[in-house]
Order: structure tokens, then C-alpha cells, then sequence
């Protein structure tokens, strides 16, 4: 069986490495460029310094002598000119052949041919030959003597070459130094710059082991990295207060399946303990036999109104299509009154204007409209007076105030220390509807005001229907009142009383 091993995928390099070795590389290009400019530079001076002697080196006329068998000039015999010490001087007669030299260096000369046509110096230019022995090299310019003789210049290039060769050995020890400080201080400067990057990944590892709370400390705006890390700070903070909504709504959805268990479980267990009592006592009176039915029914109609609450609930959850039609608050509110006045038990209620004291005594009633659903509005008005005479002792008073206004801390639709609400704060000055259910009873406390709004929460410890339904009258208040572009507010204190509002958008000029 043929076994295929996977191929070793490379190991990428760190950005520190990358940097690093960037950055050297980048250097290294520019030495190398700026020696390589300078070695140019220089090595064409110093050729041009040699040519330029050449060029001015002459041999007066009279050096030469002329033979008299072939009544030509002939060079110069050895002694009777004086040269540099460098120079050495080769000659060629008029046919071309190379006649002798002068010249007092013990140096190799140059490696020059028998006859003028194979020299290749075109044009007088100079040009470099080898030493007859050794590596050393001449540089050479061909010149021209009486009666078309020829002789040619040369000069040693022995100074040159090792000019040329010590600065090419300066150049590769300058590039050596200069890339080893180089890469030592890219490293130290590398990682003070990636310092905030490495604290960054400290913080990452802590966050990765579970704790959310701590925050990457640069966040200074004018750098990437403090861009990056008030970014990141931006996320976990959204991150962490996702986390905790999360397990507020899966403690929310326990509690509420608890709360729902323990509302349903009263009411069946009463069914099922009155039609077992049915059958197992088949000749009860017919005054037992009415009451049993009567039971059963009570109970039976408890569970249906229970359930259609979470079905209302449900359907308000998923964003109901509200009817958008003019509502009158104060007809709302008056309506509401004329309902709740057979639950009243003494309980005196009255209507007025909105606000506290003697000039809201003396203010007149006017109508106050808003836009939506006329059906749930006047269910939210109706729940909020049920809640107010069925949760205070008799003979309380109730006012239920209606009025218009503009969204602040004294008027409403904000929040303020005392007030509480489950919907978002309404844009402050926005043009607003109010309607307040206000009683003198006892009372919340601030743990019970806070939790009021919760499904099948009652303030009551031991969860009595007789002082309360089933605990989510004011949930669907408060979804609804959401709904339509409001929110429901509560203030209240220990033996102050309460003030259920319920602050709306005030209807606009052209709504229909």
C-alpha cells in the first residue's frame, strides 16, 4: 500500500523577522548603491589622472636622430633623454616596426606588439595592455614622431589598481559593519516599535483563557496600533455586553418558563383534583356536582386568558403590524375609566390635565392625539387603571392625567435617577403625548420597581391571584407601548405611591 505523506509546508516568517531583515536588506541595497557610485567615481578620476599624463607627455623633435644610410629619423639613443620614472617609451619606425625603448623602470613593461597595425588604438585613445610578466597592467597612448615614426607612451597602472582594490576592500568591510550595527539596532528598534503589538497579544492570551475584562492599554488615535487596539477594545466591550445579555435572556427565559410552569400547574392541578373528584363520586348532590363545574370552569378560563397573554406576547415580540390611525388620549383615558368604574371598590378616580398643583387644577382638558393602534393603546390605558385599583387598598385615590410636552427629565420620555424603564430613553425636546395613572398607595421598592416590567413577576411573594393576574399585564403594556414608537416609565418609592406613564410620539400635522 502506497503511503502519501503530506508535503512540509514552510514555516511563514514573523513580521519582527520580516521587518528586520526588510529593513537590511533595503540598507544593504542603498550602501552597496552609494559604493558602487563612489568606487565608479573614483576609478574614473584616477584612469583620467593616468590619460591626462599620457595626453601631456611629449618627445621634442630634436630627440630624434637621423640615420644616414636610409636618411630617416631613428629614435632617440638610451641616455639622451631624460623620463619620469614611470614613463616607458617604445618606438616605431616610419614602416611600422618596432625600433626600441626608453624607459629606466625595473618594473615588467608592457606587452606590446612588433608592429604598429596590431596596437588596435583607434582614434589616439588610450588603452590598457598586460605587463610582459606578472599581473601587472600599463596604460598606453600611441603618439606620433617626425618622418612617420611612431612611439607609444605608457604608464603603470600598479598606483591604480591598488587604489581601486584597497577601496574595494574598505568598501566590503564599511558594508559588513554597517549591516551587522544595522540588523542589531533594527532589532532594539523593531521591538520597541511591535512592543504595543506584543502587549496586545498578552492581553489577547488572558482574553483566550477566559477573562473578558481586561482592555489592550494603547489606544492612541494618531498611531495604527493605537487605532487597532481602541478598535479591539470597541469589539470586546460589545462582546462582553453581548455575553452578558446572553445569559440575562437565557436566565430570563428559564425564569420565564419556571413562572409559566408554576401559573399553569395551579389551574390544571385544580381541573384534574375536580373531574377525578367527578369520577370517583358519581352520587354527589347537585349543589357538589355545580360547584365542581364551576371550578373546573373558572380554572379552565384562567388558563385560556393565561395563554392568550403569551400568545399576544409572542405575536408583539415578533414586531406586529400596529394600525396606524389618529387616537385621542384623553377619549382613551375617559373610556378606560367608565370600564374599570364596576372594579373601583370606593377607589376615587379623577381626570385632569397634565402636571401637579394649582395650576393644573385650573388648566383645561384638551384633547392630546397620537398615531396608532386605537385597540391597544386603550389596552394599555385599561391595564395600567386595573393595575392601580387592584394592587392598592380601597378608598385609594387615582388620577390619571393626560397632556402634551416635549420629551425631558420632568415631563418624561428620559431617564432620571427614580424612573425606571424597559424601553431605550425617547430623543430629549421630541414632541410628546403623555398619559399618567398616578395612585397614593404604599409603594414600590426599588428592587420591586426595577423587576415590575418582567413577565409573571408580581410583587406579591406568594404569587396570589387574588391581589394580581397572572403578572404579564404590564410586559404587554410595555411591549405594545414600544411598539408604537414610545415607552412606559414607572416612578414610585415606599409609601409614596406610583406613577405609571405612558409617553407616546405626539401626532404630526399630516398624519392621516
Amino acid at each position: 500500500m502506497i503511503r502519501l505523506i503530506p508535503p512540509r509546508t514552510k514555516r511563514p516568517a514573523s513580521l519582527r523577522s520580516r521587518l528586520v531583515w526588510g529593513a537590511a536588506l533595503l540598507a544593504a541595497v542603498a550602501v552597496l548603491a552609494a559604493q558602487t557610485i563612489g568606487f565608479l567615481v573614483l576609478r574614473s578620476w584616477l584612469l583620467d589622472r593616468v590619460d591626462q599624463q599620457l595626453d601631456d607627455f611629449r618627445l621634442p623633435p630634436q630627440s630624434f636622430s637621423r640615420d644616414a644610410a636610409q636618411q630617416m629619423p631613428r629614435p632617440p639613443d638610451p641616455g639622451s633623454v631624460t623620463l619620469p620614472s614611470d614613463f616607458r617609451i617604445t618606438f616605431y619606425d616610419g614602416s611600422g616596426h618596432r625600433r626600441g625603448v626608453l624607459g629606466g623602470s625595473k618594473a615588467p613593461g608592457p606587452e606590446l606588439p612588433g608592429s604598429v597595425a596590431r596596437l588596435r588604438l583607434s582614434g589616439g585613445r588610450p588603452g590598457t595592455v598586460p605587463a610582459v610578466s606578472g599581473d601587472g597592467r600599463w596604460r598606453i597612448r600611441q603618439k606620433t614622431g617626425p618622418g612617420h615614426t611612431r612611439y607609444v607612451v605608457a604608464l603603470p597602472l600598479d598606483t591604480f589598481d591598488g587604489a581601486t582594490s584597497k577601496l574595494l576592500w574598505g568598501n566590503g568591510i564599511v558594508l559588513a559593519a554597517a549591516l551587522t550595527g544595522l540588523i542589531a539596532l533594527s532589532r532594539w528598534v523593531v521591538r520597541i516599535g511591535l512592543l504595543p503589538l506584543t502587549r496586545m497579544e498578552r492581553t489577547a492570551q488572558d482574553i483566550t483563557a477566559g477573562d473578558l475584562s481586561p482592555r489592550l492599554p494603547d489606544t492612541d488615535p494618531r498611531t495604527e496600533t493605537g487605532r487597532l487596539g481602541a478598535v479591539l477594545n470597541t469589539m470586546l466591550d460589545r462582546l462582553q455586553q453581548a455575553l452578558r445579555e446572553r445569559e440575562f435572556s437565557e436566565a430570563r427565559l428559564r425564569r420565564f418558563v419556571a413562572d409559566a410552569g408554576h401559573e399553569l400547574r395551579t389551574p390544571l392541578t385544580s381541573i384534574q383534583g375536580f373531574a377525578e373528584l367527578a369520577l370517583r363520586h358519581e352520587g354527589r348532590s347537585g349543589a357538589e356536582r355545580r360547584e365542581g363545574d364551576r371550578m373546573i370552569a373558572q380554572n379552565a378560563e384562567r388558563i385560556s386568558l393565561l395563554v392568550d397573554d403569551l400568545l399576544l406576547l409572542t405575536r408583539l415580540d415578533k414586531e406586529p403590524d400596529y394600525r396606524r390611525e389618529r387616537v385621542d388620549l384623553l377619549s382613551a383615558a375617559a373610556d378606560s375609566m367608565s370600564a374599570a368604574a364596576h372594579q373601583a371598590r370606593g377607589h376615587p378616580i379623577r381626570l385632569g390635565p397634565l402636571g401637579t398643583g394649582a395650576a393644573a387644577d385650573e388648566a383645561e382638558l384638551e384633547p392630546v392625539e397620537t398615531t396608532g393602534d386605537p385597540h391597544r393603546l386603550r389596552q394599555v390605558v385599561g391595564n395600567l387603571l386595573s393595575n392601580a385599583l387592584r394592587h392598592t387598598p380601597p378608598g385609594t385615590r387615582v388620577d390619571v392625567r393626560v397632556g402634551a410636552g416635549r420629551a425631558g427629565p420632568t415631563t418624561g420620555g428620559t431617564d432620571r435617577p427614580g424612573r425606571t424603564s424597559p424601553s431605550p430613553p425617547l430623543r430629549e425636546g421630541a414632541r410628546i403625548c403623555v398619559l399618567e395613572v398616578a395612585d397614593q398607595g404604599p409603594g414600590l421598592s426599588p428592587e420591586a420597581a426595577d423587576r415590575v416590567f418582567e413577565r409573571f413577576y408580581r410583587v406579591d411573594p406568594s404569587r396570589s391571584h387574588e391581589r394580581g393576574g397572572s403578572g404579564l399585564g404590564l410586559a404587554i403594556a410595555s411591549a405594545i407601548a414600544e411598539g408604537h414608537g414610545g415607552r412606559l416609565e414607572l416612578e414610585t418609592a415606599i409609601g409614596a405611591g406610583s406613577v405609571f406613564r405612558l409617553v407616546l410620539p405626539a401626532a404630526g400635522p399630516g398624519t392621516p
